[in-house]
């Protein structure tokens, strides 16, 4: 047996020859553990100890209320010093003058010298003020005497006691010892309280201000989240931008920095004010220090935005309430307003709001429209509204190819003349077609109008959504021209630069919807062919330009500082057809977004208005099929199939020939032709084998055939 085994006695119930013995297992114990040394437990507890978060806002508490005291004291000795002297006066002068206002600058240099004057008299009557006191203190003194003693004569007259006479002074004199003997008592606590008292007040003046470091600050205060704009935190806001010359010249102008600001308007859910910057102080070196700029003043970075105005070394702020920018807009009037018009000549179309929280209304009269951004951010909504409202003036025609092919344009069935929606090649060859045809119509006009100036044409839309598809086509036409492309050979980008340069005169006009533009999906000279260009969020400023040109880039645009999916419909807007401030290239808007039903809705207001359009669906062209055999051919040996079932099955034999125009409406409508429409089957539509093959049997014994599209 092992060292650990210990035999304890034999079993008696064990037979005698087994000799085996009942056994104890010993479990050797485990070594005692080292002690950790005194002085690791006390590291540990002090790290604890400083590192615990209780910690951390004690001495945080303890830094901030000693700064308020000390600081306190620091913002009273500048009041007092303020107040006894010129320094006041002397920085406003210097601000003026930092801000090139000589005028401001001589009014203030005249105040401070009034000030001088009449300071220079107190000091003056300083000097004769000793005699004048003595003077008046023994003439009230014995004018108060003689007073006391003609009321004692009174007394004394009406009590008949001589000693009357002395009754006033004598209790005038008692009060006046006790309020020597109050004070007595008074003045030692006032002694010992008075520091104190004092301490108190410079405390309170100190945490008014807030005097401590940010981070000693309350939670609350730190943050300054939705922190009310005021002139002072504007003024830090700039001084802490990081630009020596703008920081040199604040300091010297001292808390009257604020001169550099116009009034801070209300505008809209946010602030307005112009910064008149100091000599040495670009307008671009604010601009690219938008995000410390926001930060500085408690915002995030797409709530400021920097626009540079018509005045000389001026940049304007508009500064979003904290949050304000995530909050809905409300419903377009198309939506709410059931009487709505449209005038394609004289009215303007209803598309958002403006940061000032102002109505955004476009113009659409002759000007080609170019409106980008990034998948899935609203362009289509944006580009769909207004051509809604304009879909209401019933002498605009409209020929629209959705590139997509998503049903986003299909409510304008019957509205448009042309209608083309699908993504694929042979789709983009009848939107270029489409394009072409416009341009003989534009030709067409011309010639007319040459022959008749005073012809007049009704507005036709040519509008292709999702345009890069038709830009970045490979399909090369028989006549080995491509489809897609930017040179002078292809067909789309030639026919689109011949609407830009003629277009308009006659009213025929271009609108393109396309994704990040590049010069690929988006040659210059297509883009540039735009009188309004707007541009949702895009992913960089090289973007940017691409979509609104140099000039509004460099005035303040920014659609590459959108936020992704939080400012979806917000647009960036570079054009004459819509009102924005004196000065600016550029206006943002916040677009009313029209959902499918409700633009299905003002689609069937606008079908109302018109005598009935017959709208050119193209669709797509493929080899023709025989539906009824391929019915039977999907249902296969099964005796009836769901036709659910049927659609889908058919879809997966021909995606081309069986796609969306496909619906149980569609395939019940066949049937019904040769008198074999589907049934119901426990409440379910079914389509029976046996029925389709009897059709087919109608169909041939009648020598009918029935294609699909």
């Amino acid at each position: 047996m092992g060292d650990n085994v210990i035999p304890l006695h034999k079993d008696p119930e064990e037979p005698e020859e087994s000799g085996k013995l009942t056994t104890l297992t010993v479990v050797p114990e485990p070594a005692p553990a080292r002690p950790v040394p005194l002085w690791v437990r006390s590291g540990r507890a002090v790290r604890r100890a400083v590192t615990h978060e209780s910690t951390k806002a004690t001495a945080r508490a303890v830094v901030r209320h000693s700064l308020y005291t000390v600081n306190g004291g620091r913002i009273m000795a500048r009041r007092t010093w303020d107040g006894r002297t010129g320094s006041r006066y002397e920085r406003y002068m210097r601000a003026a003058e930092a801000a090139g206002n000589m005028e401001l600058a001589a009014e203030w240099e005249e105040r401070l010298q009034r000030f001088r004057d009449a300071r220079h008299r107190r000091r003056m009557d300083l000097l004769h003020s000793p005699l004048d006191v003595a003077k008046g203190a023994a003439v009230g003194t014995g004018m108060g005497i003689g007073v006391l003693v003609a009321l004692g004569i009174v007394m004394a007259l009406n009590t008949h006691q001589v000693g009357d006479v002395f009754t006033p002074l004598s209790a005038t004199i008692e009060f006046i010892g006790a309020l020597i003997r109050i004070a007595q008592i008074v003045w030692g606590p006032a002694i010992t309280i008075g520091p104190f008292l004092a301490l108190l007040a410079l405390w309170s003046v100190g945490r008014k201000q807030h005097a401590a470091p940010q981070w000693a600050l309350p939670a609350n205060v730190r943050s300054g989240e939705g922190e009310p704009i005021t002139p002072s935190i504007v003024v830090k806001a700039l001084r802490d931008l990081g630009i020596p010359a703008l920081r040199n010249a604040i300091k010297e102008m001292g808390d009257a920095g604020a001169s550099m600001l116009g009034p801070i308007r209300i505008a809209g859910c946010g602030v307005e004010v112009d910064v008149t910057l100091p000599s040495g102080v670009a307008t671009n070196e604010v601009q690219t220090r938008r995000r410390k700029l926001a930060e500085n003043l408690t915002r995030h970075e797409h709530e400021v935005f920097i626009m540079i105005p018509a005045a000389a070394r001026t940049v304007r702020l508009w500064i979003a309430d904290s949050g304000a920018l995530d909050e809905p807009i409300g419903p377009s009037p198309l939506v709410t307003d059931q009487t709505t018009t449209a005038n394609y000549k004289t009215g303007k179309a209803p598309w958002g709001r403006n940061l000032r929280g102002d109505a955004a209304e476009l113009s659409v009269y002759q000007r080609h429209m170019l409106v980008t951004g990034r998948s899935n951010q609203g362009k289509t909504a944006s580009l769909r509204s207004v051509a809604l409202w304009l879909a209401l003036d019933k002498s605009v025609q409209f020929w629209i190819a959705d590139l997509k092919g998503v049903g986003d344009w299909s409510m304008f069935d019957g509205v448009a003349d042309v209608l083309i929606e699908g993504p694929s090649d042979d789709h983009v060859i009848q939107a270029t077609e489409m394009v072409e045809d416009a341009v003989e119509e534009m030709n067409r006009r011309i010639e007319v109008r040459r022959t008749d100036p005073t012809a007049v044409f009704p507005p036709l839309i040519v509008l292709v959504d999702e345009a890069q598809v038709a830009f970045m086509c490979p399909v090369v036409g028989e006549d080995k021209r491509p489809y897609g492309g930017a040179k002078a050979t292809s067909r789309y980008f030639m026919a689109v630069r011949k609407i830009h340069n003629q277009g308009r005169a006659v009213d025929v006009l271009m609108w393109q919807g396309t994704q990040d533009p590049t010069d690929q999906n988006l040659p210059k000279l297509v883009r540039e062919g735009a009188h309004t260009r707007a541009s949702l969020v895009l992913g960089t400023e090289t973007q940017s330009r691409m979509a609104l040109g140099d000039k509004a880039v460099d005035d303040g645009a920014a659609p590459h500082l959108l936020r992704q999916g939080l400012d979806k419909g917000t647009l960036v807007v570079a054009s004459d057809g819509i009102e924005m401030p004196a000065g600016q290239s550029f206006i943002t808007v916040r677009t009313h977004f029209i959902g499918d039903e409700p633009a299905a809705e003002i689609a069937e207001r606008a079908k109302a208005l018109r005598d009935g359009v017959t709208t050119l669906r193209v669709v797509e062209q493929g080899e023709e099929r025989d539906a009824l055999a391929d019915v039977a051919a999907v249902i296969g040996d099964a005796s009836r199939l769901r036709t659910n079932e049927v659609l889908k099955r058919l879809h997966a034999l021909d995606p081309k020939a069986y796609g969306d125009q496909w619906t149980n409406d569609r395939l019940k409508a066949l049937l019904e032709e040769y008198g074999e429409e589907p049934k119901k089957s426990h409440g379910v539509m079914v389509v029976h084998r046996d029925h389709v093959l009897r059709a087919i049997a109608n169909r041939d014994t009648d020598g009918s055939a029935s294609a699909a599209e």
